[in-house]
């Protein structure tokens, strides 16, 4: 009996010591990971070092990443200089324009002698004496018309061939300074009042109607519009000599 009590015994201690393998084998593996955590803890250091070295690190490869593109903007940088090195190419491409803006004013200069040939010519001079058959009062209106035109004054010169102080004049006015004035500034009509032309008699008598003796030559200078300026029978005449009829010429030129 005993022997048989014992079995069951023996059997049971045999199904029993399979459960303690089994507590050890499930402890083990738990031993072991605790053993392995130690050993991480114990090589990497706490956990808040690993974060901050790893915020670090990233930092750091922030900071690297950041380095290359400050070097690549200084790369970048010789790069658009040559960009601005044009400007000296622009800026001399544009001085040999303004260079070459430059010789026109020759240009301009020559287009100055173009305005002087514009300017009036000077009016003709009729030669020394009086010419008894032409017709005073055409050639006078004539003048005035010119007058009009230009702006310059008539210079109505009553003589005759036989006066000494009418040729006197005359000597005068063929002068290049005397003839200068004249042809700037008058237009000049002789008139015969040496011979028997009423016509032109009543011409001297409209112009210098103050009657009397007339000393010859008699000046009558007569603006654009007709008016008389003045009359050497009334004021006496100039100088008969290149001063005197120059500034007389002169002071009553319109």
């Amino acid at each position: 009996m005993t022997s048989r009590l014992l079995r069951p015994v023996r059997a049971d201690r045999r199904t029993t010591a399979p459960r303690s393998t089994a507590l050890l084998g499930t402890r083990l593996p738990l031993v072991a990971v605790a053993v392995v955590a130690a050993g991480l803890t114990a090589a990497c250091g706490p956990a808040s070092q690993p974060v901050g070295s790893a915020a670090q690190s990233t930092a750091g490869h922030s900071a690297e990443a950041a380095l290359p593109s400050a070097s690549e903007s200084a790369t970048a940088s010789p790069e658009a200089s040559p960009t601005a090195s044009a400007s000296p190419s622009a800026s001399a491409s544009a001085t040999p324009s303004r260079a070459a803006s430059g010789p026109a004013s020759p240009a301009r200069t020559s287009a100055k002698p173009a305005r002087t040939s514009a300017a009036p010519e000077p009016a003709r001079i009729p030669g020394p004496g009086y010419d008894s058959s032409a017709d005073a009062q055409k050639q006078i209106e004539a003048a005035l018309r010119a007058a009009k035109a230009d702006g310059r004054a008539v210079l109505l010169d009553f003589g005759a061939n036989w006066c000494g102080n009418c040729k006197a004049a005359d000597k005068v006015f063929a002068q290049p300074q005397t003839a200068g004035i004249l042809g700037a500034s008058y237009h000049l009509v002789k008139v015969d009042i040496g011979g028997n032309s009423s016509a032109n008699s009543a011409l001297l008598r409209k112009y210098s109607p103050s009657g009397g003796t007339y000393t010859m030559p008699v000046l009558v200078v007569v603006s654009p519009s007709g008016t008389v300026r003045t009359d050497t029978h009334v004021t006496g005449n100039p100088s008969l000599t290149a001063d005197g009829i120059n500034s007389f010429l002169r002071k009553w030129a319109s």
